[in-house]
């Protein structure tokens, strides 16, 4: 007992986070495979409902079946729950589960909660969850009546038009990429309104909860000393910056291709969309495999990047890349240091951008590598589009999900799986307990470049 007691106290909390969301994906898993959740005459093996439970618990979206042909109504209430589970994360759905029986939150819960949504400190993780939780809810309801009272001109029921409205609602702000459709958001290509809406619901997803949460005080607060903080500045200009630029890039782009010939604002919107989208929605209102290699090869790039810490998404992050090019820049111009919005970013952030870049590129390559071997009917960039897309959590593909062998399904959900927790959350996971060295020897430098 003492030795199993020792055991329990070396996991770190970085390790029993990522082990609770094994346990969340294993609930998932079951909750997929009642007989119930799929239609009539449909068969669905035990690898694929594995593979949709990482792609739900991870808010991708990839899929290796049409969901709208696949699912019942109770089936898509189940797909629902897992990405509001997932969305929300594992710890955090748990917490506000023990509050709501009111029970008191341990050292060890805040620690996870802390892990989880990417905070730096202890203090106000529980707060902090709470505001997000309620303007999670919030979002996600205000979309939905919207939606479904617009989705009465598609639909002659009020109860088909709430469906849709709740979940077009509920996967627009979780970033999860699933749809009943069956289409995405194709039969929407001409409704702006319907675009409008979901941009607006993704932007607000991906952005990043504290970011939200700060809007909120200085919205409601009124406080004339209040200031946003550093990572909100960073965070909303990188993510603004990302979005003008890769609408700008799809337009010019694709204007001589898959768009040649279409109305101006039909070309913007599918630009804007598609450029949001690649944040870590994985939605679509045109098909992405008339895209151009060199427009699949640029979105690859934004899926690679994802959405901001803290949000619903995956890939290196925003600021992981905002701060990876501020230094390139700094470092160009003769400076070490990053002063940027009236403040200097630590060195150990500097650092920790450079090891998820560095990782995450690393990741694709081996991924990259090993699915040219077991997808030989895909072209290099259809499986590079494909692994960004898991690994930034976006859900887009250019139709190899469904023809995915065995071991290439099993590298997908891997990234897939990655992707949510977050790189720095998998190392230390690997790593174990990090220890102080007991001595250090003398510092001699090494020629660079």
């Amino acid at each position: 007992m003492a030795t199993k007691s020792i055991k329990t106290k070396q996991i770190t909390p970085f390790q029993l986070l990522v082990a609770f969301y094994f346990l969340a994906i294993l609930f998932s898993f079951l909750l997929l495979r009642i007989p119930a959740v799929y239609q009539e005459g449909k068969e669905v093996s035990a690898l694929d409902s594995l593979f949709t439970a990482v792609s739900a618990i991870s808010v991708t979206g990839l899929t290796v079946f049409n969901v709208a042909d696949t699912f019942t109504n109770f089936g898509v209430l189940v797909l629902l729950i897992i990405v509001q589970l997932g969305a929300i994360g594992v710890m955090s759905f748990g917490t506000f589960i023990w509050l709501l029986i009111g029970k008191r939150i341990g050292l060890r819960e805040r620690q996870l909660i802390m892990i989880d949504f990417n905070q730096p400190q202890l203090a106000g993780v529980v707060r902090l969850l709470k505001e997000i939780i309620k303007i999670l809810f919030l979002i996600e309801t205000v979309g939905t009546l919207i939606l479904s009272i617009h989705f009465l001109r598609y639909f002659d029921t009020w109860p088909e038009a709430f469906k849709h409205g709740l979940f077009a609602a509920i996967s627009a702000t979780t970033n999860s990429g699933f749809d009943i459709t069956g289409e995405s958001y194709k039969p929407f290509y001409y409704d702006y309104f319907v675009q409008f809406i979901s941009m607006i619901l993704i932007v607000l997803g991906a952005i990043g909860f504290p970011v939200l949460v700060e809007v909120k005080h200085y919205l409601t607060k009124k406080d004339p000393a209040f200031r946003f903080s550093l990572f909100t500045k960073i965070t909303t200009a990188t993510y603004g910056v990302l979005f003008v630029v890769g609408a700008v890039v799809i337009l010019i782009s694709e204007s001589f291709y898959s768009m040649r010939g279409l109305p101006w604002h039909e070309r913007l919107f599918a630009a804007m969309f598609q450029s949001v989208s690649t944040r870590s929605a994985g939605l679509t209102t045109i098909d992405v495999e008339l895209f151009n290699e060199a427009t699949d090869i640029f979105l690859s790039f934004l899926m690679f990047i994802g959405s901001s810490p803290s949000s619903v998404g995956g890939g290196i992050r925003t600021t992981t890349f905002a701060i990876a090019m501020l230094f390139l820049i700094n470092f160009a111009n003769g400076r070490k240091e990053i002063q940027v919005f009236g403040r200097e970013i630590c060195l150990d952030d500097i650092l920790r951008s450079f090891v998820v870049i560095i990782l995450a590129a690393f990741m694709v390559l081996m991924a990259t590598m090993v699915l040219v071997m077991t997808e030989p009917y895909a072209t290099t960039t259809e499986i590079i589009f494909e692994i960004t897309s898991a690994f930034g959590t976006c859900g887009m593909s250019l139709g190899i999900t469904e023809n995915l062998s065995g071991a290439g399904k099993l590298i997908i959900m891997a990234l897939m799986f990655i992707g949510r927790v977050g790189l720095i959350s998998f190392l230390y996971t690997l790593g174990g307990k990090a220890q102080k060295p007991k001595y250090r020897y003398p510092r001699e430098r090494i020629i660079i470049g």
